[in-house]
């Protein structure tokens, strides 16, 4: 028996590898058939239930709580934020509320608290229907954002710019069943983000990367440290923080993403968890501390949040494939695209959206092939459409990590019809 009980809702393997040397018996919560059954060896546990159900997680941690307490209840994956939240409060123990899980993922919300604490202004509205849409577009007098008020991974995003275009996204939105619509005023300027980790209300940047992405807005590429957010860093350093207070979050890591205007840095949007693309691995690579070790020792006081943000000890990027969709024909794979390649076998189901990243952390360049002849590679509308597969690479800085990365996707081709 470990000295330190957890339960972790839903999520990837990487955050519980390792807890048993830790002293830390984690159960976790998860659906059936959705995770890869590997992680047990890291478990006390699993049991199922609905992940985005408080109500349902909760009634199947309440007795192991009753046998045997849990010193925290966390998770990292975006569809179990709410209800982890939920249950949290519900056991009455520290961690991300419900309150805040929801004051995230609802971004008017997210909106009404920076206005309300003076942070990152940005014109917004919730609208129902394309005539609403029109006249915010009309009192910003220009380019609008219009997006679902829950939306991740750069889903039914949608710029309008006149009349036509707010029909045109209000008939897609409608369609694609969203919860709500909100618009907001177009924020010109790259995107960057800050990964943090907060103990006790303290409050810890410690990453900052950079993206390329294509015109849906699906990032395709991330580096860091960003180039791009250097000239900003004091602002970003001094604007996270204060993001964090306003949302009321106090423990765990986080990710903020910024515009970078001519006005300054703007907040986009903001999540109680780990990055998703490959961040926290990222992240360990670029600065020398590991967010999927913090997320269980840090809270639980095995490890201690260093003081100060940590200076860059080189660069890291990771780059998914993008193909032309299609049926592949054919892939080409150069001898030295990579210090390690690794096929996904056809057919074989993932649990995991960057397949063998945790067995790469000693590679310098590192590449995984997602698709096989005869596949199916599908249009980059949203994130989760990255799938061909993705190159990681260090770097002594960001370019030179981004240059390895183009090398080898350089040497590995798909050909698709």
């Amino acid at each position: 028996m470990g000295k330190y009980r957890v339960a972790v809702v839903g999520g990837r393997p990487a955050p519980v590898t390792g807890a048993r040397e830790l002293g830390i018996d984690v159960v976790l919560v998860h659906e059936e058939g959705a995770y890869d059954v590997a992680v047990a060896e890291h478990c006390e546990r699993i049991v199922h239930a609905p992940i985005a159900d408080g109500q349902a997680v909760l009634d199947a941690l309440k007795p192991l709580h009753d046998e045997r307490p849990f010193d925290r209840v966390l998770t990292t994956t975006e569809p179990a934020a709410e209800s982890t939240g939920f249950v949290v409060d519900s056991l009455g123990l520290p961690g991300v509320t419900e309150a805040t899980a929801r004051a995230l993922k609802d971004k008017a919300l997210t909106r009404e608290l920076l206005d309300r604490h003076g942070l990152s202004p940005v014109r917004y509205r919730r609208v129902e229907g394309a005539a609403e849409i029109e006249a915010f577009r009309a009192e910003t007098g220009g380019r609008i954002i219009v997006k679902p008020v829950d939306g991740v991974a750069s889903l039914h995003i949608h710029t309008v710019e006149g009349p036509g275009d707010a029909e045109r996204a209000w008939r897609a939105l409608s369609e694609a069943d969203v919860s709500g619509v909100i618009a907001e005023e177009y924020l010109d300027g790259p995107v960057v983000s800050v990964d943090s980790f907060s103990h006790e209300g303290r409050h810890l940047p410690i990453g900052y990367s950079e993206y390329r992405m294509n015109d849906r807005y699906v990032e395709w590429e991330v580096s860091t440290p960003s180039r791009q957010a250097a000239p900003w860093l004091a602002e970003l350093r001094d604007l996270t923080p204060r993001v964090l207070d306003a949302v009321g979050l106090t423990e765990g890591p986080s990710h903020s993403e910024f515009v970078l205007t001519e006005k300054g840095p703007r907040v986009l949007e903001s999540h109680a968890r780990l990055a998703g693309s490959g961040a926290p691995e990222l992240v360990r690579r670029a600065f020398g501390l590991d967010l999927n070790r913090m997320f269980l020792t840090v809270p639980l006081g095995i490890d201690e949040l260093p003081q100060t943000p940590p200076e860059p000890l080189g660069g890291a990027a990771v780059r998914f494939f993008t193909p032309e969709p299609g049926t592949i024909t054919g892939i080409e794979v150069a001898d030295d695209a990579a210090d390690e390649i690794r096929h996904v076998p056809r057919g074989e189901k993932l649990h995991v959206f960057l397949p063998y990243l945790d067995e790469f952390t000693g590679t310098e360049v590192a590449a995984v092939i997602g698709k096989s002849v005869g596949e199916t590679v599908p249009p980059l509308l949203t994130v989760a459409d990255c799938v061909s597969g993705y190159v990681i690479a260090s770097g002594r800085d960001a370019d030179d990590a981004v240059a390895r990365c183009e090398a080898a996707n350089d040497r590995i081709r798909f050909r698709t019809s």
